[in-house]
């Protein structure tokens, strides 16, 4: 049965996990003081469960046998079957009694954890792409290409840090300037529309990198965000390096807009491994330009910072952060929580 208690305390030794359409990475808390015990990436392709990927992965290669799990999923949280949006596993909290030996099960949203975990790490864990001093208590949010795109929310109130999950991903883009209104028809749609998620992840890339070649009746050479990236960070690519410009350009117009919506004084923070690898693309002015670009309020969002989370397992601190402190949080669980009898 899904629980009532918004203030459960986990039974140790607890394992997270942190889901996306392509990897899972797992670690395991043996108790409240301990510091995760981390197990290799988890390609989601290699295996044909989630619990089949936890027993091979993780309960195989230890001797600590978890009672509870918190995880963290690439996609809305609903009923007990739980699909994920870029892949083709299903989690589903009571099967993992029977299967696994949990006791208990919590489950959040991916971007839910990238949130808490804008909480659990330290500067030394970020970059700063411009704006002023971030406000302690003030609302941030989260957003992240990768397989897909992320967004969530993270408000303060009555001394609680308050995670806002949603699909804000798969909101609208549209075209601004004169070079916008030439590629943008060239974008592949889903249903007659463009999605943020269209462009902002690393099918995104290849979608826009595609579509300015088509625009300039180029062949395109690349095929993987990888190519892509390279040849646009060291200019060898001439599509390329403008395929990677109008990403950063279009990621810093949503982050502003999501900046407004949160009123995120408490600084805009972009996660996952495409943002890491694309720092110097981020720095070259065009991101906080988009950013800032936002009258009559472009002094406002001036002054907002933004982050380039580093840590590499960002996600993991956020739920480790939760399951020794859920009181810290104001996470709702109601039909996000399950307790075996």
């Amino acid at each position: 049965m899904p629980g009532e208690d918004d203030h459960i305390m986990m039974k140790f030794p607890v394992l997270i996990g942190d889901i996306g359409g392509t990897n899972a990475r797992f670690a395991i808390l043996v108790d409240a003081y301990a510091e995760p015990k981390e197990f290799p990436t988890v390609q989601t392709a290699s295996f044909a469960t989630i619990d089949e990927a936890i027993q091979t992965a993780i309960l195989d290669k230890t001797s600590v046998l978890p009672l509870s799990a918190v995880l963290a999923v690439a996609g809305p949280v609903d009923g007990d079957e739980i699909a994920l949006t870029n892949c083709d596993w299903v989690v589903k909290p009571k099967q993992m009694f029977e299967t696994l030996g949990l006791e208990e099960v919590v489950v959040l949203n991916d971007f839910e954890a990238q949130a808490l975990g804008v909480v659990a790490l330290g500067p030394e864990h970020m970059e700063q792409i411009g704006g002023g001093e971030a406000e302690d208590a003030a609302s941030r949010v989260v957003l992240g290409p990768g397989t897909g795109l992320g967004v969530a929310g993270l408000v303060h109130a009555r001394h609680t840090w308050i995670p806002v999950p949603g699909e804000g991903g798969h909101v609208d883009m549209g075209p601004r300037s004169e070079r916008d209104f030439t590629v943008f028809p060239h974008i592949e749609k889903i249903e007659g529309r463009i999605s943020a998620e269209q462009m902002l992840c690393g099918r995104g890339l290849v979608n826009l990198y595609r579509a300015v070649a088509r625009a300039d009746g180029k062949q395109a050479r690349f095929t993987t965000p990888a190519e892509i990236t390279s040849a646009a960070l060291d200019r060898s690519d001439a599509t390329a390096a403008e395929a990677l410009d109008i990403f950063v350009t279009c990621l810093g117009r949503l982050a502003g807009d999501l900046a407004l919506i949160f009123m995120s004084r408490g600084g805009v923070f972009l996660t996952g491994g495409i943002a890491q690898k694309i720092v110097p693309a981020l720095k070259n002015g065009l991101f906080r330009a988009a950013f800032e670009d936002k009258a009559p309020h472009n002094a406002l969002v001036r002054s907002m910072p933004v982050y380039v989370i580093t840590h590499p397992l960002a996600a993991l601190a956020g739920l480790a952060a939760y399951a020794r402190t859920p009181g810290r949080f104001g996470v709702e669980i109601e039909d996000r929580h399950w307790a075996r009898g």
